[in-house]
């Protein structure tokens, strides 16, 4: 197996752990639940973040949406993973 696709595979293993962990921003506002995740097929690298359950916060934003009309976050936008995923406003808006 290729450096690469040992990279893809822990990226998919990664983004199952972070699935229905709640969205936070640094100062605390909620934007939702990790529905699903939006990765690049031939690299891995996890490109959106897919909401589930949206607060109205998250709805009062211009976030941009999947075909399906589901808000994403950009994943450039997170800063930590624990209990929570905490993404930086700032990247976002």
């Amino acid at each position: 197996m290729n450096k690469g696709g040992l990279m893809a595979d822990e990226e998919k293993r990664y983004s199952r752990q972070i699935l229905g962990k709640t969205v936070v921003t640094k100062s605390g506002k909620r934007f939702g639940e990790v529905g699903n995740v939006l990765f690049e097929t031939k690299t891995g690298e996890l490109i959106h973040i897919i909401l589930r359950n949206p607060t109205s916060y998250a709805e009062g934003l211009e976030l941009e949406k999947d075909q399906k009309g589901n808000y994403m976050i950009p994943y450039s936008a997170v800063i930590a993973i624990g209990d929570f995923v905490v993404v930086s406003e700032e990247e976002i808006l």
